[in-house]
C-alpha cells in the first residue's frame, strides 16, 4: 500500500529526525529505510552512544547523519531563532534548558531547514510530541487545532478514521469578553476536511461521514447537533468534498441501510472516511476495526501543523516505525 509514496521519496528524497537516536527500535527502522534507498536520516542524541547502540544490535549507521542536543555547532542560532519564535513566553535560559531535550531540538531541526519531517514518541507521550510542535512549527494558516487519524488498511481496502488521538472532545473557543472566536462545529469541521486531505494521500477518494448515534436527526441530545452541524460548515469550507452527517455508522457503510434511512446521499452506505464527534468514540471505533475487524492500523497520523511531525506508540515496534516514517514524509 506505500508503493506510490515510496516511489515519490526515492525520487525526491527527504530527511526525516529521529528524536530517540539510541533506541533499538529506531535504529532497526532506520537502518532498513537507508538500505531501500527511501529516505535520508538524522539521529538526535550522542553519536557515540548511537554507535555503541547501533553495534550492539548489529545496525549498519552508514550515511546516517547524527544531531547531539549537547554538541551542536549551531545551537546558538538555534536558541536565538526559538527565542523569536516563543516571543517572551520563554526566557534564553529556558530555551537551552529545552533545547536538551530531543523533542524541542528536533522539532527545531525541523523548523531551521535540517530535515524534512520528526518522528518521535518511542519513549515518552503524545503532548510531548505535539507540544513542542504547537509552539515552534504551529499549525497551518486557517488552522485551529491539531487533530490526527488512522489510516486502516486489509487487503485492498483503506479506511481513514479521525479524530482517535488527539481531540478529547470539541467545544467552542471564546475571547476574554465570553465571545465565540470558534465554534466547536467548525472545529470539527476542520478535522473531517484535514482527514479528507489525508486520505487523498494514500489514494482513497474521500467519502466523509460524520458520525454520531443518530442519522438525519433520527435522535436527539448528546454529539447529534455537533455532527450535523460541522457537516454543514464543512460543506461551506469546501463545497467539492463528498461529506455527509450525521450519520450512524450502520447508514454511512451499508447501501440497505442508506436506502432506508437517507436516500441520495452522496456518501451513505459508501463511506471510507469516518469522523467521530470525540475521541472515546473514536478511540473505541478504529481498535475495534483493528482488533476485530482484521484491519491494520498505522498513526495516529498528525494533522494541521505546518510540518509533517508524527507521533509513535511506546509499545510500536522497528516494523511500526518504519511505516510511520514512509508515512511522515509522504506528507511533506
Amino acid at each position: 500500500m506505500f508503493d506510490e509514496i515510496v516511489s515519490k521519496l526515492k525520487a525526491n528524497k527527504k530527511t526525516i529526525v529521529f528524536t530517540e537516536g539510541e533506541d533499538a527500535r529506531i535504529l532497526e527502522a532506520a537502518t532498513r529505510l537507508k538500505k531501500d534507498g527511501i529516505m535520508d536520516v538524522l539521529l538526535c542524541g550522542d553519536p557515540e552512544k548511537i554507535k555503541a547502540a547501533a553495534a550492539k544490535g548489529g545496525f549498519d549507521l552508514t550515511g546516517m547523519a547524527f544531531a547531539d542536543p549537547n554538541n551542536y555547532p549551531e545551537i546558538d542560532a538555534m536558541v536565538s531563532e526559538m527565542v523569536a519564535l516563543r516571543k517572551g513566553k520563554m526566557t534564553e535560559d529556558e530555551v537551552r534548558t529545552a533545547l536538551k531535550k530531543s523533542n524541542y531540538f528536533g522539532t527545531m531541526l525541523v523548523k531551521m531547514g535540517k530535515a524534512d519531517g520528526l518522528l518521535g514518541g518511542a519513549t515518552y507521550s503524545t503532548a510531548d510530541t505535539i507540544r513542542p510542535a504547537l509552539q515552534i512549527v504551529k499549525t497551518k494558516p486557517g488552522a485551529h487545532l491539531v487533530s490526527s487519524c488512522f489510516l486502516l488498511a486489509k487487503g485492498d481496502e483503506k479506511l481513514v478514521m479521525g479524530d482517535c488521538a488527539v481531540n478529547i472532545d470539541y467545544q467552542d473557543s471564546k475571547d476574554k469578553e465570553g465571545n465565540v472566536t470558534v465554534t466547536a462545529a467548525d472545529k470539527l469541521a476542520e478535522v473531517a476536511i484535514e482527514t479528507a486531505k489525508t486520505a487523498k494521500i494514500f489514494g482513497i477518494d474521500p467519502k466523509v461521514a460524520v458520525l454520531s448515534f443518530s442519522t438525519k436527526g433520527s435522535g436527539k441530545g448528546g454529539t447529534v447537533a455537533l455532527s450535523h452541524d460541522a457537516t454543514e460548515r464543512a460543506k461551506a469550507m469546501d463545497p467539492t468534498l463528498a461529506i455527509d452527517g450525521e450519520l450512524q455508522f450502520d447508514a454511512a457503510v451499508s447501501p440497505v441501510v442508506a436506502a432506508q434511512k437517507c436516500q441520495g446521499s452522496p456518501v451513505a452506505g459508501q463511506a471510507n472516511t469516518f469522523i467521530f464527534p470525540n475521541i472515546e468514540a473514536g478511540n473505541i471505533g478504529y481498535k475495534i476495526a483493528q482488533r476485530l475487524g482484521g484491519y491494520a492500523a498505522f498513526g495516529p497520523i498528525l494533522q494541521g501543523l505546518n510540518a509533517p511531525i508524527n507521533d509513535l506508540s511506546r509499545g510500536c515496534d522497528a516494523e511500526e516505525v518504519y511505516e510511520m516514517a514512509i508515512i511522515t514524509l509522504g506528507l511533506a
